[in-house]
């Protein structure tokens, strides 16, 4: 069996006009993530683990910024086209374990649900996802809520045959 661990980090900025989407649910709050797609930095940051440990590239590889039909898509899309990549290489997720970093708002009532969301999209048991938030205590960027930031680690797995 080949086990592999990758890990993935995301950050966007808090604008208004946009719709705050983590974890592929929409979360009521007065601003938004800015990005190209819906810039759900929990999801971005679970691509990327997945894709690093499969040695597949990272998200702008496959999704790049500059190609008009990734423009507003949803994250939740993009991520299940990252499970057939890795169906397609016989890889097996084993956990995903993560962190959202953001001062505001509060996310635990949502984590549950972002878990289901997560689960479905991959085929996988909740489980075998963590989804942890935390606040920074009022420092840096993600203290005075000028964003939110994500980071990931994955593992996954395959039998050799």
């Amino acid at each position: 069996m080949t086990i592999r661990v990758g890990f993935g980090y995301d950050v966007h900025r808090l604008t208004t006009g946009h719709i705050l989407m983590l974890g592929g649910i929409e979360i009521p709050f007065d601003r938004g993530l800015a990005g190209w797609s819906d810039a759900d930095v929990l999801v971005h940051a679970i691509m990327d683990g997945l894709l690093g440990a499969a040695c597949l590239g990272d998200i702008g590889t496959h999704f790049p910024p500059s190609d008009p039909r990734y423009e507003h898509i949803s994250s939740i899309t993009l991520l299940s086209k990252v499970s057939k990549l890795l169906k397609d290489g016989e890889w097996e997720i084993g956990n995903i374990d993560t962190t959202i970093v953001a001062q505001q708002p509060t996310l635990a009532p949502f984590i549950d649900t972002m878990r289901q969301k997560i689960s479905e999209t991959l085929g996988i048991k909740t489980d075998q996802i963590s989804i942890k938030a935390t606040t920074t205590e009022g420092l840096g960027f993600a203290g005075r809520s000028e964003g939110i930031a994500a980071y990931a680690i994955v593992l996954i797995n395959k039998n050799n045959k």
